[in-house]
């Protein structure tokens, strides 16, 4: 039933008297009754956009599809960022061995000019034999810089080998008693396809310059296409996130180790093992100190990197597809002097306070090479099956 009221001036007052004497009794003057001022319409609350003003019925709505636009792409950014690709256990069994008097044999000898702008000469196998500056023995290969001729004018003679075979994946076991160290040296371990640089990439896995005590840099240098600005998992400090080469000055992406994974120290610690991981998910490097290595690397009973913790340095696919940046890969062990990389100031003279200039302290010093040289206890190759 409808709540309606009739307004109030028009409802009769009777004051008591009895309806059925009503025409009887004298009529009563009707006061005249103020008329009540003019309702006001009820105030909508605030949350009601019925009481809002147009601009703000048509502003709200555009900031909340915003806010919620925001939202979910921050959400999908986040997850983006998180992505991490699944490094699903493998089954290694060992492909090769670089190990005994045989080590060199396995390898071809680089004696063409440094591509680095080196002041080095890289001898042939014959030279290197002759001067002492390769050799191998049943428990260690030992590759090293001349450290007995003065006055060299050309350059310091030293080596740089390349294995005959080449690897597109697979796990490798670098067993590393001794790294070359001292002012003017550029040694490395490395990867790559010299013939189709850098097309078919290019991994180091030991580098640095000098006296080395500023720790090891893993980096890998590609084409364009390959970014390193990803959700990581590793215990290095990482460099550059770009590894295209023609950026940076082609410094590559890198992850810089301790002063234990190079140089004085690494050697006083009895050496090593590298380990690297080539697979479509990514490219990892493990270091382990003498004293640390894992078990099952020691006993060559199928080596297990899911079993091993977290990288020294991690190189998830997330942006980068690792079978077409890196094919092809030979490995290569060298030792260069000065060069693009160790004479530049910012190293030779800032970093490592060496002396002179770097071509000349190499030129007149060989003394200050008999630290400068390699040696392996094996190189072990394991392929997944």
């Amino acid at each position: 039933m409808d709540d309606r009221r009739l307004p109030r001036d028009s409802l009769e007052r009777y004051s008591g008297v009895n309806p059925a004497d009503i025409s009887k009794t004298p009529e009563t003057p009707v006061v005249p009754v103020t008329e009540s001022p003019e309702r006001k319409p009820a105030r909508m609350p605030w949350y009601n956009p019925r009481g809002w003003p147009l601009w703000m019925q048509v502003l709200c709505p555009c900031l909340l599809l915003a806010t919620i636009g925001g939202i979910i792409a921050g959400a999908v950014v986040g997850v983006k960022d998180n992505r991490y690709p699944e490094y699903t256990p493998l089954t290694y069994h060992l492909q090769d061995a670089y190990a005994g008097p045989s080590f060199f044999e396995q390898f071809t000898y680089f004696t063409e000019e440094d591509p680095t702008d080196g002041f080095v000469v890289y001898v042939s196998r014959e030279t290197a034999t002759n001067f002492n500056l390769t050799y191998a023995t049943d428990t260690s290969a030992i590759l090293r810089v001349d450290s007995f001729t003065p006055n060299t004018l050309g350059g310091r003679n030293s080596v740089r080998v390349e294995s005959k075979k080449a690897y597109d994946t697979g796990l490798f076991i670098f067993d590393i008693i001794h790294t070359p160290y001292g002012c003017g040296t550029w040694p490395a371990l490395w990867m790559t396809d010299g013939a189709n640089w850098p097309s078919n990439g290019e991994i180091d896995i030991l580098e640095t310059t000098n006296e080395g005590s500023n720790g090891n840099a893993v980096t890998l240098h590609t084409t364009p296409g390959c970014k390193m600005n990803v959700k990581r998992k590793e215990t290095g400090e990482a460099v550059y996130t770009t590894c295209d080469n023609s950026t940076n000055g082609n410094s590559g992406c890198g992850v810089l180790g301790g002063s234990e994974t190079y140089g004085a120290e690494f050697n006083e610690n009895g050496g090593g093992i590298y380990a690297l991981e080539i697979r479509n998910e990514g490219i990892r490097t493990w270091f382990f100190p003498r004293k640390s290595i894992p078990q099952d690397i020691i006993e060559s009973t199928g080596p297990d990197p899911s079993t091993w913790g977290t990288a020294l340095a991690d190189f998830p696919s997330t942006n980068c597809d690792i079978p077409s940046h890196f094919r092809n890969q030979n490995i290569v062990v060298n030792i260069d002097l000065c060069g693009e990389l160790a004479a530049m100031p910012m190293y030779y003279h800032e970093m490592y306070h060496c002396p002179s200039t770097c071509t000349d302290f190499v030129a007149q010093n060989p003394e200050a090479f008999t630290e400068a040289f390699w040696e392996f206890g094996s190189f072990k190759v394991y392929q997944a099956v």
